[in-house]
C-alpha cells in the first residue's frame, strides 16, 4: 500500500462533511488519477472515480465483496444485507424485498403517502414562503417510514436524528456507538410486540416473513430497520431535495414538470445521476486485482465514487448540466442505486415516495421559486451523502 491522501486534503472536508462542489476534483481524478489511495478517519481505501471502472466492480461480486461494510456502518447498524454476499445475501434479500414493494405495504400505500405529503404541506401552504428542506424534504420521508413501519408518529424526530448519527461511525466512533445503542434499545420492545401481536404494518411483515421455512431473528429485524431508516429515509430526503434544487434553478424545466406529470420520473432519474444521494459505496477485494495499471491487494478496501461515475464526461453529454430531456435510455444509465445482485432493495419505494412528494408539492405550491436573494445561498452539499443545505422558497398562497 502506497502513500495515502486524506479526504480533507482534496475535498476540504471528511467523507461526511458539507463538501460544496466535489465535481471539479472528481473530473481531475477521472482524467489524471482514476484510482487513488485515500485515508479516512479510521481506514484506508482505494477510490475509483470512472463510470466504466465502477460498473465492472459493481457487477463482479466474486472479486469485490460487500463485507467491507462490516468494518464501518455494520459496526453500529448490525449485520444486514449491505455486508452480505452469496447464499446468505440471497436468503436475506428474499426475506425482506417483498415487504418493500409498494403494493405490499400497509393498506393503499400510494394513498397513504399522498395523504402524508398533503398533511405536511397543509402546515405551511397558506404562508407563501417556507424552507422546503426544514419543513418538507426532511420530515416527509420519515413520516412515511414511521407510518408504514408502524412506529409512533411522535417518535419521528428521535428516530431520524438517532439513525443519522449512525453514519458518524467513521469520524466519531463514540457518537456512532451511542446512537446504535439508543436505537436498538428503542426498537427491541417494538419488535417483540409485533412478534406477539402482528399488525398491518411493515414491522409485522418483517417479523412474519418466511422463505423456505426460515424467518428473520429479532436482531436481524432491528438491524434492517436501522438500515431502512438511515439508507432509505436519507436517500429519499436527499433525492427529493436535490430534485427540487435542480428544478428551482432551471425554471423552464420546473414549469414543464409541473404541467406534465409524465416528466416527474425523468426529473427524478436525472437527479439521481446529477446529484446522487449516496455518493460513495465500498467493497472489499477478495483477491489481488488490477484496475487498469493500478494494483490493489487482497483484503484492501475499494470506494466507488458513484457521484463521480454519474458525471463521467466519457459516459454522459454535458454531465454537469441538469437536463430532464436526455432521453429515456440515457436517463436510466445512472448507477445511484447500484447494479447487479446488490441493486438497492428499496429503490422502488424511494421512487414511489419521491414521485408522490414532488407531484404534490408542485400542485399545491403555485409559482414556486427561490425567495429573493436566497438562490445563491442554497446549494447541494456532502460527499458520502449529498443533499441541499436549504431551500427557502416563495409561492402564491
Amino acid at each position: 500500500m502506497g502513500k495515502a491522501t486524506k479526504f480533507v486534503d482534496i475535498f476540504g472536508h471528511n467523507e461526511i462533511g458539507p463538501v460544496e462542489n466535489p465535481f471539479p476534483t472528481f473530473r481531475r481524478l477521472r482524467q489524471e488519477e482514476p484510482v487513488i489511495l485515500l485515508k479516512g478517519a479510521a481506514y484506508y481505501a482505494h477510490m475509483v472515480t470512472r463510470f466504466d471502472d465502477c460498473i465492472e466492480i459493481l457487477k463482479d461480486d466474486k472479486r469485490y465483496s460487500n463485507r467491507s461494510n462490516s468494518r464501518g456502518i455494520g459496526l453500529v447498524m448490525g449485520k444486514t444485507i449491505v455486508e452480505m454476499d452469496g447464499p446468505e445475501h440471497t436468503k436475506h434479500r428474499n426475506l425482506v424485498t417483498p415487504s418493500l414493494a409498494p403494493r405490499a405495504l400497509r393498506g393503499d400505500f400510494m394513498a397513504n403517502v399522498d395523504k402524508i405529503a398533503n398533511e405536511i404541506i397543509d402546515d405551511f401552504a397558506g404562508q407563501g414562503e417556507v424552507d422546503l428542506v426544514k419543513e418538507f424534504t426532511f420530515n416527509y420521508p420519515l413520516r412515511v417510514f414511521t407510518t408504514i413501519l408502524g412506529l409512533p408518529a411522535e417518535d419521528v424526530k428521535f428516530v431520524h436524528e438517532t439513525a443519522a448519527a449512525l453514519a458518524t461511525i467513521g469520524v466519531d466512533p463514540a457518537a456512532g456507538f451511542a446512537a446504535s445503542a439508543k436505537l436498538k434499545e428503542y426498537l427491541a420492545p417494538l419488535v417483540k410486540g409485533r412478534r406477539d401481536n402482528p399488525e398491518d404494518d411493515l414491522l409485522s411483515k418483517l417479523c412474519t416473513s418466511e422463505v423456505n421455512g426460515e424467518h428473520l431473528t429479532d436482531e436481524e429485524i432491528i438491524s434492517f430497520v436501522c438500515l431502512l431508516v438511515l439508507a432509505g429515509a436519507e436517500t429519499t430526503y436527499h433525492l427529493l431535495g436535490s430534485a427540487l434544487y435542480g428544478l428551482l434553478t432551471n425554471q423552464k424545466q420546473l414549469a414543464e414538470v409541473r404541467d406534465n406529470s409524465d416528466l416527474v420520473v425523468p426529473a427524478l432519474d436525472e437527479t439521481l445521476r446529477w446529484e446522487s444521494p449516496v455518493g460513495l459505496v465500498s467493497r472489499l477485494c477478495e483477491e489481488d486485482v488490477k484496475i487498469g495499471d493500478y494494483e490493489i491487494a487482497k483484503g484492501e478496501a475499494v470506494i466507488l465514487a458513484l457521484g463521480s461515475a454519474n458525471r463521467d464526461e466519457n459516459k454522459f453529454d454535458d454531465p454537469d448540466q441538469f437536463n430532464i430531456h436526455r432521453g429515456a435510455e440515457a436517463l436510466k444509465e445512472h448507477r445511484a442505486f447500484g447494479l447487479g445482485k446488490h441493486f438497492c432493495a428499496g429503490s422502488r419505494l424511494a421512487y414511489a415516495e419521491a414521485k408522490v412528494g414532488l407531484e404534490v408539492l408542485l400542485k399545491r405550491l403555485p409559482n414556486l421559486r427561490f425567495q429573493d436573494g436566497e438562490e445563491e445561498k442554497s446549494m447541494v452539499v456532502g460527499l458520502a451523502f449529498r443533499g441541499p443545505n436549504q431551500l427557502p422558497v416563495q409561492f402564491d398562497a
